[in-house]
């Protein structure tokens, strides 16, 4: 089955090791480029449950417990971002597959 991509932004619209917000379909995304990792473009929803606020591309990226984490920038839970579990609470936040191709950055149709 193939899957349906959509084009969200161009590489060079991406930072380094921090997170991007992006308004796709009417909702925020947050994408994440993280390079040293094997998937390198990630995306999660931008909300952020605890915190009540659309603030998740603004938080620090770290590898822990053998994953790769975005910590809330407002109480500090860490989503991993291939799934978007929460590692210090059970809730999640939305997350859908990213591909970048050809310098430009695609995620799984919301």
């Amino acid at each position: 089955m193939t899957m349906p991509w959509k084009l969200v932004c161009k590489q060079s619209d991406l930072v380094v090791d921090a997170g991007v917000a992006a308004m796709v379909n009417g909702e925020q995304v947050a994408l994440f480029y993280v390079p040293e990792s094997d998937n390198k473009v990630f995306a999660l929803g931008n909300w952020d449950p605890v915190g009540k606020a659309n603030v998740l591309s603004r938080g620090l990226i770290a590898h822990l417990q053998g994953e790769w984490v975005v910590a809330s920038p407002l109480y500090k839970q860490h989503f991993v971002l291939s799934t978007g579990q929460c590692l210090e609470e059970e809730l999640s936040v939305p997350h859908w597959q990213a591909k970048l191709e050809g310098g430009s950055v695609y995620i799984a149709s919301l």
